[in-house]
C-alpha cells in the first residue's frame, strides 16, 4: 500500500527519494510527495497521481538538500487530494512526517490538540503526528524526546519517519505493525518501507521491530525501545534482493510480462529442489524443523487474496499427496477466531510481499504458543519471512503489476514440492515428479494460445457480470480467475464450486450472464459436464477451458480454450495462466489501467 523512503547523506536526497518511490510503485498508490531539508529550510513537492508527475513537479520547483523523506499514499482517511498527500507537517512547518498504517486514536488526539490551539488542513489521521511532536517539543526542546512522547500516545499501526528543521543531522523513525527497513551505506543511510528501495544502494540492512525508534544519520543508526528508552544493539543483515528487470522489453505492461514469466518462475521455484531423475525433493528451508514435522497431524494455512486461493490448492495437494489434514483460513478472520490449537498443529502462512498486515497479526497471535510457524513467502528479508520458524521461498522475483500472477503459480509449485517432501506412501509420487518436471514447457504451450484467448476475451469483455466454476482442484482456480477479472477489468465476477450452482447461483443465469467453466480431464468430468448443462439449459453462454477438444464439455460450450493435458494435482499451474490471459485481454479491450487498477494496492499493510 503506502510506500516510505528516507535519505540522509552527502548527496542530493531527492535523487534517492524519487527513485525509491518509483521502486515502490508496485504497491499501488494515488498520490506522492517528498520533503527535503537544506540547513533549516524544508522544501516540498507533492502531487496527486504518479511519481512521474512528482518528478515534473519537482523539476519545475527544485528541492535541494541532503536529508529528506518521501511517500506514496493509498487513501484511507480523506479523499485523493493534494492536501491529503504526504509528507504532512505541523502548524509551524517545523516537523514533517510520512506514515504507513492507521492511527486509531487520531480523533481524540486531534480533539486534544485543537483545544491547545492547533489547526488542521487535511482529512488524514497522519497530520496529528507532527503536531503532537511539536506540542511536546515546546516542552522538551529535544526532537528525540518529543518524538518518543508523541509515538507513545499513538494506537494502531504505523511506520513513521520524521524530518525536523530543528535537527538537520538526524532522521527519526518508528515502527508498530507496519514494516520499516534501514539500509546502511558509506556516509549515508537509506530508509524504505521494505528493503527493495535500498537494495540498489546497499545490501546491509536493519529491520526495525515493533515498539522501536531509530535515530539515523551519516554515521549510522541508533535503536531505542519506545517504552523503556533503552538502547538496543542490532547488527545489519546482508540481504540479497533481486530488484527485477525494470525494462518492459517488448511487453506493453508489467502484467503481460509477468504472465509470460510464469514458465521461468516455475523453473526457478524447482531449481535445486526437484531432482526428477533421482525422484528426490530437497527443501533446505524445512530441514531445521524436519524432526518437528514428523509429529504434525494438522496444518492451518493462512493467507489473503490470491495467496488464499493458492492456499486452497495447497490444501488439496497436502491432503492428497502428504495425507495431512489441512484447513485454509483467511488471515483477517484467523486473527480474531477463538479456536483451540494444539502443539501438533502447524500454521503455514502464504504471502507474496511478506508484509501483509492481517497475516502478520495472525502470526503474532501465536507468539508463545509453541506452535510451529511455517511460511511460503516471495520476499526475502520481509516481516513474515523473519517471523516464521522455517519456510520455502518462492523465488518468483518482484511483481510490479498490482494483480498477482506469477506469484500464484510459484506458490502452487512450492505447495507441490512441500506435499511431495512430506509424502510417506503416496502411490503416484513418481507420476507427479515426472509431470512437474515438464510443466514449464506446458505453460509455454498455454502462452502460445494468447491470440486465440484474446479473441474470445474481447467478445465477452462488455458483459457486466461473469461466473467462474470448477470442481475440486479447479474450484480455487475459478475463485482466482474471478478475482483477476474483477481486479483488472472491473467486471463483476464470482467463483463457485460447480456443485453449488443449483444451491443459488443458477438464479443469476440468463443470456447476458456468461460462465467461464474449467472442465479438464479427471474423474470429475461427468460432474462438471452436468453443471454446465444446468447453465446451458437456462440460455447461459459458456466459455470452457478443456484439455480435450472432443470432450462433452467442449461440445456444449460456445467457445473453448484447449490447453495441454497433465495430472489433476498440477492442472492449476496450467489453467490459472489461461484465466490470466483471458482477464488480461478483457481488461485490454476495455482500456483499463492494467498494472495499477483503481482502488487497489499490491502490498496490503493495513487491516
Amino acid at each position: 500500500m503506502c510506500g516510505i523512503v528516507g535519505y540522509i547523506g552527502k548527496n542530493e536526497a531527492k535523487d534517492y527519494l524519487l527513485d525509491g518511490l518509483e521502486t515502490l510503485e508496485y504497491r499501488g498508490y494515488d498520490s506522492a510527495g517528498i520533503a527535503v531539508l537544506n540547513k533549516e529550510k524544508i522544501s516540498t513537492a507533492k502531487t496527486v497521481g504518479r511519481v512521474e508527475h512528482l518528478r515534473k513537479e519537482e523539476a519545475e520547483r527544485p528541492v535541494h538538500g541532503s536529508v529528506g523523506i518521501g511517500h506514496t499514499r493509498w487513501a484511507t482517511h480523506g479523499g485523493v487530494l493534494e492536501r491529503n498527500t504526504h509528507p504532512h507537517h505541523d502548524k509551524s512547518k517545523e516537523f514533517y512526517v510520512v506514515h504507513n498504517g492507521i492511527i486509531e486514536n487520531y480523533e481524540e488526539i486531534k480533539e486534544f490538540l485543537s483545544k491547545q490551539g492547533y489547526e488542521f488542513y487535511s482529512d488524514t489521521d497522519t497530520e496529528v503526528v507532527p503536531n503532537l511532536v511539536h506540542f511536546h517539543y515546546q516542552k522538551t526542546g529535544n526532537v528525540l524526546s518529543a518524538f518518543q512522547a508523541a509515538v507513545q500516545t499513538l494506537r494502531g499501526a504505523y511506520a513513521l519517519v520524521l524530518l525536523s528543521s530543528h535537527d538537520s543531522e538526524n532522521l527519526y523513525a518508528a515502527k508498530l505493525s507496519s514494516p520499516l527497513a534501514l539500509g546502511v551505506g558509506k556516509d549515508e543511510l537509506f530508509i524504505g518501507s521494505d528493503a527493495l528501495p535500498v537494495a540498489g544502494h546497499t545490501q546491509d540492512v536493519v529491520f526495525l521491530e515493533d515498539g522501536e525508534i531509530a535515530v539515523v544519520n551519516t554515521e549510522g543508526y541508533r535503536i531505542v525501545d519506545i517504552t523503556t528508552k533503552k538502547s538496543i544493539e542490532r547488527a545489519t543483515e546482508v540481504i540479497e534482493i533481486d530488484s527485477g528487470d525494470g525494462d518492459l522489453g517488448d511487453f506493453p505492461d508489467f502484467m503481460s510480462k509477468e504472465i509470460h514469466e510464469t514458465p521461468a518462475t516455475v523453473r526457478s521455484a524447482m531449481l535445486g529442489r526437484l531432482r526428477a531423475d533421482e525422484q528426490i525433493v530437497k527443501l533446505g528451508g524445512l530441514e531445521l524443523v524436519e524432526d518437528q514435522l514428523q509429529f504434525i497431524d494438522r496444518i492451518i494455512i493462512i493467507a489473503c487474496g490470491t495467496s488464499y486461493y493458492a492456499g486452497m490448492v495447497g490444501e488439496y495437494l497436502l491432503e492428497e499427496i502428504a495425507g495431512i489434514p489441512v484447513e485454509v483460513q483467511q488471515a483477517s478472520e484467523f486473527r480474531y477466531r477463538q479456536e483451540p490449537l494444539s502443539r501438533s498443529t502447524a500454521v503455514l502462512v502464504v504471502s507474496q510481499s511478506g508484509e501483509t498486515a492481517d497475516s502478520i497479526a495472525a502470526l503474532k497471535k501465536l507468539e508463545g504458543s509453541g506452535i510451529l510457524k511455517l511460511g511460503i513467502v516471495n520476499a526475502p528479508g520481509s516481516t513474515l519471512a523473519r517471523m516464521t520458524d522455517a519456510g520455502v521461498y518462492c523465488h518468483a522475483g518482484p511483481e510490479k503489476a498490482v494483480a498477482s500472477t506469477k506469484a500464484f503459480v510459484a506458490q502452487v509449485t512450492v505447495f507441490v514440492l512441500i506435499a511431495l517432501k512430506l509424502a510417506k506412501n503416496y502411490p503416484k509420487f513418481s507420476e507427479v515428479v515426472k509431470a512437474l518436471n515438464v510443466i514449464p514447457q506446458q505453460i509455454e504451450e498455454v502462452l502460445k494460445l494468447e491470440k486465440d484467448i484474446a479473441k474470445i476475451a474481447k467478445e465477452y469483455a462488455h458483459h457486466n457480470d461473469f461466473l467462474y466454476i470448477g470442481r475440486r482442484y479447479a474450484y480455487p482456480v475459478a475463485m482466482e480467475g474471478a478475482l483477476k477479472i474483477k481486479e483488472i477489468s472491473y467486471i463483476h465476477a464470482e467463483g463457485f464450486a460447480g456443485g453449488e450452482m443449483k444451491h443459488g447461483p443458477l438464479a443469476l443465469i440468463d443470456e447476458s450472464f456468461p460462465t467461464f467453466a474449467i472442465a479438464l480431464s479427471n474423474d470429475m468430468d461427468e460432474k462438471s459436464f452436468s453443471n454446465m448443462q444446468e447453465i446451458h439449459a437456462r440460455n447461459g453462454k459458456i466459455v470452457t477451458l478443456v484439455d480435450d477438444k472432443n470432450s462433452p464439455s467442449a461440445k456444449l460450450a460456445q467457445d473453448i480454450i484447449v490447453i495441454p493435458k497433465t495430472i489433476e494435482p498440477l492442472q492449476p499451474l496450467l489453467s490459472s495462466v489461461a484465466t490470466y490471459l483471458f482477464a488480461y485481454h478483457a481488461a485490454k479491450e476495455l482500456g483499463r489501467d492494467i498494472d495499477k487498477p483503481r482502488n487497489l494496492a499490491k502490498s496490503v499493510t493495513v487491516e
